[in-house]
């Protein structure tokens, strides 16, 4: 086990060093995402303005609030609480992030499935795991919302947040097959089949 202290945009080979159960510290540009602005994208046929190549992208809808922009708050908005929301039913977008936004980093709770895995396998990629209910604590690593696209979707729409010491979060998937989800589905099952042998009943 590692720790990654990473300074985003990312290479592929950067990406393919990380494995599960690796840390990891970001800072750099996060840009968040959700349901609706993909189903935009990929869908629809909408486009970004974003340059997303070698990104990391976190499965977000922020609760922010609207203030005149400034310095401090460069894309008129303020974050109140930008928390991560469950990321299994983002599950198709993955592969269209990553071969025609470039992203190769995806930040979410719960991770991802074996489409996924084999797209990071294929092309360069991990899942990041942020604990869940830390979405207080995970505001302050995010110094400000610098930009926003595809605002018509607000608060699905696309965020461009400028981060800092954004972690540690764990490496759940890597690019050489490892999911810490798959070990602990694997582990239970194991130890389902062993409490049902103890009891005698046939599975």
């Amino acid at each position: 086990m590692a720790h990654h202290d990473i300074t985003l945009p990312i290479d592929e080979a950067a990406v393919r060093s990380l494995r599960a159960g690796d840390t990891v510290t970001l800072n750099g540009t996060l840009f968040g995402i959700r349901d609706a602005n993909q189903i935009a994208m990929f869908d629809h046929g909408r486009t970004t303005r974003f340059d997303m190549r070698g990104g990391a992208a976190i499965h977000t809808a922020p609760n922010v609030r609207r203030v005149p922009p400034s310095p401090q708050y460069p894309a008129g908005y303020a974050p109140v609480c930008i928390g991560t929301t469950t990321s299994a039913r983002m599950e198709r977008f993955t592969r269209p992030l990553m071969t025609q936004l470039g992203v190769r980093l995806i930040i979410g709770k719960g991770g991802l499935g074996s489409d996924s895995l084999d797209a990071f396998a294929e092309l360069g990629g991990a899942y990041l795991a942020i604990v869940g209910g830390a979405a207080a604590l995970e505001t302050t690593w995010i110094e400000a919302i610098e930009d926003v696209d595809l605002d018509d979707l607000n608060p699905e729409s696309l965020w461009r947040f400028r981060i800092r010491d954004f972690g540690p979060l764990l490496v759940g998937m890597d690019s050489h097959g490892g999911s810490l989800y798959a070990d602990v589905a694997a582990q239970a099952q194991a130890r389902r089949a062993d409490a049902l042998a103890a009891l005698g009943v046939r599975s």
